[in-house]
């Protein structure tokens, strides 16, 4: 079946890109949205174009393209970077995501590693602890499938998955599809099994899929779990048949200061209408707005206990969006002394201030909104 058929019919907002590997491989990535950087790893089937209108991945794009630039690309042999490649391997991976974020352009961002792609994003993220703000892992593993020793059966079934993948690749009534589609949404429709198997289809060929499907049985992440620098959130379906939660749990144990998700739901690829999917949304937006101003560069911060009550009054003010006459009228001040006042404004310690200051009053019900604080975020 011709390629084309799989290009989204849906409008998607997003720009095509091409670089070029160390060892020559074209690649191709794409950016959309508007915010602050984030970059999605790719996974295990990937099809920049096709993602967009795949149910499984489709709310994904969606939900971070709204609130933030993000950058994803399709690995060596998926999508539109070559097919006919040579040399792959998880060091291959984490030098083509290297190679892309550079050609992005993007220099510190939040890293996103859902499923497959958690083990190459864990690697980035302990190689490069400068450009990476925080790191979001989803449904993923320390250990390949062949590394889980302690559960029974592991080498068995891996060869069963890879035989059937061979025989039945992207073929809607095959064995393979059943048990793909019942493991990774179990909760799905029969347009989410016909979804996948499109997805199967416009990625890669049988060949391809295997080879890759083989180096992540391998994979073991601890050391490079270990040596993560940045915030992580580790979350996880916690009836997840692809990879076991435990996996998620192990993650969380050797990430110094990580914090671990466990979310309500059975499908390892989150429905858009289950409940689980907006708490996943909501845990990743919560750990975010903590992470980021622990994660940007060193500043001196000026604490909240060191402000007058002049000053503390004074920022309030400038919290509520009054300009300097109105700051004046409240307080009783002259212009010029509220003018000088108004100047810590724009100085980053004070800004750092008021932002605390904000969250505290928010907590207290002060009367503050939520659309106030993200004001002073875009500030």
């Amino acid at each position: 079946m011709a390629l084309s058929h799989f290009r989204s019919p849906a409008p998607m907002d997003q720009e095509i890109r091409y670089c070029t590997s160390a060892d020559g491989v074209k690649l191709a990535y794409a950016i959309s949205g508007e915010g602050p950087p984030l970059v999605m790893v790719s996974t295990w089937l990937t099809h920049l174009e096709h993602q967009w209108r795949s149910l499984a991945w489709r709310p994904w794009l969606e939900a971070f393209s709204r609130e933030h630039t993000v950058v994803r690309h399709d690995s060596r042999g998926c999508g539109l970077s070559d097919r006919d490649i040579g040399d792959v391997s998880f060091e291959t991976w984490v030098r083509d995501l290297e190679r892309v974020i550079d050609a992005a352009g993007v220099e510190r961002f939040t890293l996103l590693g859902p499923c497959w792609g958690g083990p190459v994003a864990m690697e980035y993220a302990s190689r490069h602890p400068e450009r990476v703000a925080n790191l979001v892992l989803y449904g993923t593993y320390v250990r390949g499938r062949l590394r889980r020793t302690a559960l029974p059966n592991q080498a068995e079934r891996a060869r069963v998955l890879l035989e059937l993948l061979r025989l039945g690749w992207g073929e809607e009534g095959h064995a393979f599809l059943q048990v793909w589609a019942s493991h990774f949404q179990p909760g799905g429709t029969l347009e989410h099994l016909r979804s996948w198997s499109e997805q199967m289809r416009a990625a890669t060929c049988a060949d391809t899929a295997g080879r890759l499907m083989a180096i992540s049985y391998d994979l073991d992440m601890t050391q490079a779990a270990q040596r993560i620098q940045c915030p992580v959130l580790v979350v996880h379906p916690e009836r997840d048949m692809v990879v076991p939660i435990e996996e998620g749990r192990a993650l969380a144990d050797l990430i110094r200061g990580s914090r671990f998700v466990q979310l309500d739901s059975e499908n390892h690829m989150l429905l858009a209408d289950e409940p689980a999917w907006p708490h996943f949304l909501a845990e990743v937006r919560r750990f975010l707005g903590e992470a980021a101003p622990a994660c940007g560069p060193e500043r001196d911060r000026l604490p909240l206990g060191e402000l007058t009550p002049r000053e503390r009054s004074v920022l309030e003010c400038i919290a509520r969006g009054l300009d300097n006459a109105e700051i004046a009228a409240s307080l009783g001040l002259s212009a010029m002394f509220t003018d000088d006042h108004a100047m810590l404004k724009w100085g980053m310690l004070v800004y750092d201030s008021l932002y605390e200051w904000c969250r505290e009053a928010q907590d207290e019900t002060h009367g503050w909104y939520p659309e106030k604080l993200r004001a002073l975020e875009k500030a």
